[in-house]
């Protein structure tokens, strides 16, 4: 006999925060915006919505169903923090050799003068993630957690350094903050 026959976890679903659970699609609208996710189809888990909360459970759960309603709770959980909130990561612009320009144009980052080189480097900004540019700092927010982090570590890995000695090429912008906005 397992030891957990019924696992569940409960978020709390704070007020002016509507959440409605279709199937295995969730959505959350707050007063920031909607986010709309698919979660992953596991039989045996389940979503309801109850009294002011999220509860998501699962019976007679095995590890992986037991790992699924975790996981299940904390996207919702993130969502919910995304709609209210938002969420920030700030990077930092690090040179020792050329200075390095930046400028957000569109959907793109262009850093131009990295290393020297002639041919700028482009990094992909998502949908639902602002950039902005502000001296040595490049901040992303936005209010999908995925969005903002996926944003973020493509400006990173576009300054990423392959061909040269690492300790005394430390030019590239890096990830040195992240926060929700507490507004």
């Amino acid at each position: 006999m397992p030891k957990d026959v019924h696992v569940s976890k409960t978020v709390d679903i704070p007020e002016g925060v509507d959440v409605t659970i279709e199937g295995n699609k969730v959505t959350v609208t707050g007063p920031k915006g909607t986010l709309t996710r698919e979660m992953p189809r596991v039989k045996g888990v389940f979503m309801r919505k109850e009294d002011g909360k999220v509860i998501v459970e699962a019976y007679f759960a095995d590890s992986k169903k037991r790992a699924m309603v975790g996981t299940i709770a904390a996207h919702i959980r993130n969502m919910i923090t995304g709609v209210t909130k938002g969420y920030r990561y700030k990077l930092k612009v690090i040179y020792s050799h050329f200075p390095i320009n930046l400028k957000v144009e569109g959907d793109k980052l262009i850093i131009s003068n990295f290393l020297g080189e002639k041919a700028p480097r482009i990094a992909k900004i998502l949908p639902g993630a602002k950039v902005t540019v502000k001296g040595s700092d490049v901040i992303v927010e936005g209010i999908d957690i995925e969005v903002v982090g996926q944003t973020a570590a493509n400006i990173e890995m576009a300054t990423k350094i392959t061909d040269r000695d690492r300790r005394k090429f430390m030019d590239g912008i890096y990830i040195y903050e992240k926060e929700v906005i507490e507004q």
